[in-house]
């Protein structure tokens, strides 16, 4: 394994933080709030299909949601007749990142 000299000779920046650096680091993506991956995966979702970006934003919350999102990844459709052909791949992570950070809210849990 490389030394930091062995880095710092190659080029390439440091493995790990110093103390003072900590502050102002860059911060991991798995260190975001849950709602800024939300954001992200919708910015996404919404730049390429408008419509279905505004069904899950109605869904978002309910248990119905998950398996609106698993429909269309799965069957390529969104269950009301309207097929496609697919999702371009950045789509298909955004819809599978929604689907892992979603969350039931309890008030509309039946």
């Amino acid at each position: 394994m490389a030394t930091n000299r062995e880095n710092d000779a190659i080029g390439f920046p440091p493995l790990t933080w110093e103390a003072e650096e900590l502050e102002t680091r860059p911060m991991p993506l798995h260190e975001f709030p849950r709602q800024v991956g939300i954001d992200q995966a919708m910015a996404i979702v919404a730049q390429h299909h408008e419509r279905i970006a505004k069904s899950i934003g109605i869904f978002w919350g309910t248990r119905d949601c998950v398996e609106y999102i698993q429909k269309l990844v799965m069957s390529g459709g969104d269950g009301l007749g309207r097929a496609r052909i697919g999702f371009k791949p950045e789509v298909v992570s955004a819809l599978l990142s929604l689907i892992s950070l979603h969350q039931v809210d309890p008030s509309t849990a039946s």
